[in-house]
């Protein structure tokens, strides 16, 4: 296996791209979800809130993983050869 550290500082740079983009996206989506109207009963207030947890979670780990795809491969073609193989 070959490891390369442009690659792996551009999936770290990707990583952090998906978190700063994650804060803005889940305020909109909280926003937009909560304008909808919450629902009266405990039970349904409570199923409705983790079903947005979910929605931030799902969010959070697509976005980390495609962009760290994304800066791995960028770094990897841009870094040049591998240093360690």
């Amino acid at each position: 296996m070959e490891y390369s550290l442009p690659a792996w500082l551009g999936a770290l740079v990707g990583a952090a791209i998906a978190v700063a983009l994650y804060v803005p996206t889940i305020r909109i989506l909280d926003r937009h979800l909560r304008a909808q109207g919450v629902p009266e009963a405990a039970e349904q207030r409570d199923d409705f809130e983790s079903r947005i947890a979910l929605v931030r979670r799902l969010i959070l780990g697509v976005d980390v993983a495609i962009l760290a795809t994304l800066g791995y491969w960028l770094g990897r073609t841009l870094g040049g050869p591998p240093a360690i193989h």
